[in-house]
């Protein structure tokens, strides 16, 4: 059983911008969505599906890894910083997900990430990114945790995908935590980042609503009264809160 099971998921006509570590240990899977031809190659899964919420469930379901790491056709993974990230996860048996950092083209953290190892809990984790996340595979499907094929990019809610996922491994009793150890380099734009429209705030209040069920509203409130710039102002801010 290799250590590490890397699952990119990625279209068609994107696979050739992948850009596997060197590592020899470790498995690589694509999982391919989109395709016209299907010719059978080692490691290749091909989905009759769209959504990259179905290509991570199909990474879960594929993994022969002890670990899974979920990545994407424009990122670019770290070997050393990897190894490092691993190296805990054999060291701490009962965190069942590892949330580490990324940078930028720039080199620049992507985003305002803790300094110090933190207990993930629903409120801290609302901005991972997938290819973030490495999971603990035989944890995963002991909770019987999959990501919501209702979000992330290709659903009708076009993001907040691996919010959700581990928020339910947490709901479930799973122990995921942070570690600023920075795994990833991916360029600074992402859908996760998108604001303007109605559809990116709509699609935020769902998120929360799912995660958070009857107690959505309090929480998106409180997240509407620190962000009213990004909604948009007064007005969208309050539509948000509402889920309108």
């Amino acid at each position: 059983m290799p250590l590490l099971t890397i699952g990119y998921s990625t279209l068609a006509e994107r696979v050739k911008n992948i850009r596997f570590p060197k590592s020899a240990d470790w498995e690589y899977q694509v999982h391919v969505q989109q395709a016209k031809t299907k010719p059978v190659k080692p490691g290749v899964v091909y989905l009759d599906s769209s959504g990259v919420a179905k290509s991570r469930n199909s990474a879960i379901q594929h993994a022969s890894g002890t670990y899974l790491l979920f990545g994407d056709d424009d990122v670019v993974f770290h070997e050393q910083a990897l190894t490092e990230a691993l190296r805990y996860l054999d060291h701490h048996p009962k965190v069942s997900l590892l949330l580490a950092s990324a940078v930028d083209e720039t080199g620049n953290l992507r985003k305002n990430y803790p300094t110090r190892l933190t207990k993930l809990n629903k409120f801290n984790c609302a901005r991972a990114a997938t290819y973030e996340m490495i999971v603990r595979v035989e944890d995963v499907k002991k909770y019987g945790v999959l990501f919501d094929e209702d979000f992330g990019a290709g659903a009708k809610n076009h993001l907040g995908d691996e919010y959700i996922f581990i928020a339910d491994l947490i709901s479930k009793g799973a122990k995921c935590v942070f570690a600023p150890i920075p795994i990833a380099m991916h360029p600074a734009n992402s859908s996760g980042a998108r604001w303007g429209s109605r559809e990116d705030r709509v699609a935020r209040a769902r998120v929360f609503k799912r995660v958070f069920g009857p107690m959505a509203m309090p929480v998106r409130l409180a997240f509407a009264l620190r962000r009213i710039s990004e909604l948009g102002g007064l007005l969208n801010a309050a539509k948000f809160v509402i889920s309108r």
